[in-house]
């Protein structure tokens, strides 16, 4: 466990991750000492970011949500600072939905939050559901934070805003499904929590959202120039096409444009744009888990090159062919397949030197990567979950990370902060 490979051609720079059964933030060096560390009363529940005023951006499993028990559930988000004082701590969890898995802080100093939404058998039958059961699709809300504990939410978008049906024609939402790839088929899969968006990110050249969808095996690109109006409407914003899907992929059996074997993500996690001014800038890097992948089950991380243009329009293919590219512009698979693997959780970061940095989800395994498949830095989380420890079975499990992110020398937030190496993780 620790600090397992160090070479010189890893990245220089300071590692952040929240083990998925601690209330502690760690910042660990090159070497897997700890430089900062944070201390709170949540597990979290489940991303965690340092933002460039030293501020740590955490969801927290707050434990007391009516809504439901799922994974990835948290309830609240906090902004807290360099010295572990709670700046802020926003509860977004009730009987009716609850916040889970990422958050997102905007340029404005809004956040971006994901969140489970409840709708009633009734209302599922009446949307076009095939099943009378109770669904908990997917929102979006953008909250501008207030004071110590409040905010207001000023932006918001509704997958159920966004349905397709070809189950019942006298519901509603009734169409083609490979007509309308811009909308979601509330029948594609069987299960409440439909689509369980795990990450969110945002383009601010395009003003566009990305969004993991594991349920759905794709990734999801909408407008987030609109406003609330539009988001639930199919017209307005720079698009023109309100808060339907502007992109979509990984999986066209979803909108009738393919089959099983066309699908390219097994629920995948931690879809991104990589940044400007790193290797593959505007392209897309995902953590593709492989459950249930066809020929073996194994983990990749993949980048994918957006069919896109400088203002952000997206190519459309035609009715029941699949949106572009044919497949991804680089691949990381292990040597042994097999060896890579996380049924869940999972991240990605490109780094400025062109490596991939990686975290391997479920057994809390750290990788960086050079382009060539070669590993440079190996790091194995050492928080697991005590509560799995019994007389029967002794020995710990659950060493799960959400994702991790590692930040150069220069980032802003370590302007004069002490980074002198201390301990390491126990």
């Amino acid at each position: 466990m620790g600090l397992l490979l160090q070479t010189d051609g890893a990245y220089e720079g300071y590692t952040l991750f929240a083990p998925r059964y601690s209330t502690t933030t760690y910042l660990i060096d090159i070497k897997g000492n700890i430089v900062h560390s944070w201390k709170g009363s949540h597990i979290p529940g489940l991303g965690v970011y340092l933002l460039e005023n030293g501020h740590l951006l955490r969801t927290a499993n707050v434990n007391n949500s009516k809504f439901m028990n799922a994974g990835g559930g948290g309830g609240g988000v906090q902004l807290i600072d360099w010295d572990g004082i709670v700046l802020w701590d926003y509860l977004y969890s009730s009987s009716d939905y609850c916040q889970h898995h990422d958050v997102k802080m905007l340029p404005n100093g809004n956040v971006l939050i994901i969140a489970w939404e409840k709708k009633t058998p009734e209302e599922a039958v009446a949307a076009g559901s095939s099943r009378s059961e109770e669904l908990w699709p997917d929102q979006i809300i953008e909250v501008r934070p207030d004071g110590a504990s409040g905010g207001t939410i000023v932006w918001e978008w509704h997958l159920w805003d966004h349905l397709i049906q070809d189950y019942d024609s006298s519901k509603a939402n009734y169409g083609v499904v490979s007509e309308h790839p811009e909308l979601l088929d509330i029948n594609h899969t069987p299960i409440a929590d439909m689509s369980h968006i795990n990450s969110i990110d945002y383009n601010p050249a395009y003003d566009q959202l990305l969004l993991s969808v594991r349920h759905y095996s794709e990734i999801w690109i909408i407008d987030h120039s609109t406003t609330t109006k539009e988001a639930a409407g199919h017209t307005g914003g720079k698009s023109g096409k309100g808060g339907d899907l502007l992109y979509r992929w990984g999986n066209p059996r979803a909108y009738g444009a393919g089959t099983e074997s066309d699908r390219k993500f097994f629920t995948q996690h931690d879809a991104q744009w990589i940044p400007p001014g790193l290797p593959g800038a505007g392209h897309v890097l995902v953590f593709n888990n492989g459950e249930n992948r066809p020929g073996g089950i194994y983990s990749t991380v993949e980048e994918i090159v957006l069919p896109v243009d400088e203002q952000g329009k997206y190519r459309t293919p035609n009715p029941g062919t699949p949106f572009g590219p044919s497949s991804p512009a680089w691949i990381y698979r292990a040597e042994k397949p097999e060896n890579f693997y996380s049924l869940y959780m999972s991240g990605v970061q490109r780094l400025p030197n062109g490596n991939t940095l990686i975290c391997e989800g479920d057994p809390g395994i750290f990788l960086e990567i050079t382009s060539s498949s070669e590993i440079v830095w190996k790091y194995s989380n050492k928080i697991n979950n005590p509560e799995s420890v019994t007389l029967e079975n002794p020995v710990p499990l659950g060493n799960d990370v959400f994702k991790i992110r590692r930040y150069g020398p220069e980032y802003p937030a370590f302007a004069g902060r002490d980074l002198r190496p201390g301990k390491t993780v126990e």
